[in-house]
């Protein structure tokens, strides 16, 4: 089963004065850091156990633009995951759950 969960972007976000000046795009690290907290909260783990085994960034996201994460847990216990801005693909990836360390 997909499951769709909003990400939270803040358009005001620090992160976009630097990247870049005058034509901002949210930051790589900044969709999966949303995306590892929405994960986790959804499974009930801590980011600790969250470990990411694959990402992949398609199309550049500019602020305040919605985006939605879209989920799929896989046979083997891996998470599939793509985050979308409507029907553009933004990014994908795969986070295995394991035990926090």
């Amino acid at each position: 089963m997909i499951t769709h969960t909003a990400l939270p972007i803040d358009p005001e976000h620090p992160a976009f004065a630097g990247h870049f000046p005058g034509a901002p795009i949210v930051p790589g690290v900044v969709l999966l850091d949303e995306a590892l907290h929405a994960i986790a909260c959804a499974t009930g783990v801590s980011l600790a156990a969250c470990e990411l085994r694959a990402v992949k960034f398609l199309s550049p996201l500019g602020p305040g633009v919605a985006v939605v994460l879209a989920t799929e847990v896989l046979a083997n216990g891996a998470i599939r995951f793509e985050i979308l801005a409507d029907q553009r693909k933004i990014a994908t990836g795969s986070v295995l759950i394991g035990r926090a360390a």
